[in-house]
């Protein structure tokens, strides 16, 4: 038998937009935070903000997506036909 999934609905879209939100809010929060009790120089913080931030926000991005369910596995594959065109 197979399992019932549903799509997420409105409200998975807003929370994820809000779990987006807050996440980009809580680390560049803690950036801050650490550039102004000077344990982040400026060559570092422009390091963390361009590299280390983006990946940061995909990993929060990956975890909302999970608990909200927008994660796919192998069962929601479906094959691709491709349709020979006639001459």
């Amino acid at each position: 038998m197979r399992a019932l999934r549903t799509s997420p609905g409105p409200a998975a879209a807003y929370a994820f937009r809000l779990g987006i939100v807050a996440g980009s809010a809580v680390g560049l929060a803690v950036l801050g935070l650490l550039y102004w009790y000077e344990l982040l120089t400026p060559f570092v913080l422009g390091y963390v903000l361009v590299i280390v931030f983006p990946l940061y926000l995909v990993l929060v991005a990956v975890a909302l997506s999970v608990w909200l369910g927008y994660d796919k596995d192998s069962t929601a594959l479906r094959p691709v036909y491709r349709t020979k065109e006639s001459k």
